[in-house]
């Protein structure tokens, strides 16, 4: 039991289990419920390896900085128990990708999002360019559900999908910006600094938040989403998380608001 839990924690659960949700209630628009939970499982064994390769890549750097909480470092899993488990884990992501409702294009775009993950993880995490698989595998995510129903996913889904990606890049750096440059770790967040970094990832995600009202407008949502993403450029750390959290929050209401409204004609 140890080393399940500490295999789920080492997949980072929590934003494991926000992927996967949010892939599932963006299928529910477009399948029944049979094929949207297997969907969620495949994406779920997707962001599984993304979550394993991060933890085995960083272990070194984790352990240089007492980063108790994570599972390598506290001794919950080890490298090599950590290892076997993508080893396992890898053939069946593909197999529920690609042979479930997904199908071929659909698994394979999805795939490609999972393969742009572990790509930031042993290469784009110390290049100027770390914010580019972000938006791919977002963009991915998005676009292979879309797809998977023989439909051409809208420009708005693909942007929007970027764009939180590469907020999200933004604010899971800013927490460690001092640590990674002790580390040599230099991405484009780490280079440009807490200050630009925080200006930048509100910006995206006001970006995304009016190009998700002029689909589906929402006043009290748009200003809450406006509101909280500005806070960000000048809040304490203690608080920027929060705001963070309630922009994404409005964004992801309004995100599924407009696939609902503009995709349920496409349900399968």
């Amino acid at each position: 039991m140890k080393v399940i839990l500490g295999l789920l924690k080492a997949s980072h659960f929590g934003p494991t289990m926000a992927v996967t949700v949010i892939s599932a209630l963006l299928a529910t628009n477009l399948w029944w419920e049979g094929p949207v939970f297997v969907i969620a499982f495949g994406v779920f064994l997707g962001q599984l390896l993304v979550g394993w390769s991060n933890d085995l890549n960083d272990y070194s750097d984790d352990k240089k900085h007492n980063r108790t909480l994570k599972p390598l470092v506290n001794g919950e899993v080890t490298p090599k128990q950590l290892l076997r488990a993508v080893k396992i884990c890898t053939p069946f992501a593909v197999i529920f990708n690609l042979f479930g409702p997904l199908g071929i294009k659909g698994g394979l775009i999805y795939l490609f999002g999972v393969g742009m993950g572990v790509a930031y993880n042993f290469y784009f995490k110390s290049t100027l360019f770390s914010p580019l698989p972000y938006a791919l595998a977002f963009a991915a995510l998005v676009s292979s559900i879309v797809i998977s129903t023989d439909q051409t996913p809208p420009i708005w889904l693909i942007t929007c999908g970027a764009l939180l990606g590469v907020a999200a890049h933004f604010a899971n750096v800013l927490k460690d910006i001092d640590q990674d440059l002790e580390s040599k770790i230099k991405g484009l967040p780490q280079r440009l600094g807490k200050r630009a970094s925080r200006i930048i990832c509100a910006s995206l995600l006001i970006g995304t938040t009016l190009i998700l009202h002029s689909l589906v407008g929402n006043t009290p949502l748009l200003v809450i989403g406006l509101l909280a993403a500005a806070i960000t450029t000048i809040a304490p750390n203690s608080v920027i998380f929060k705001s963070l959290i309630i922009t994404v929050i409005v964004d992801l209401i309004l995100f599924l608001n407009a696939v609902n409204s503009e995709l349920s004609s496409l349900v399968i």
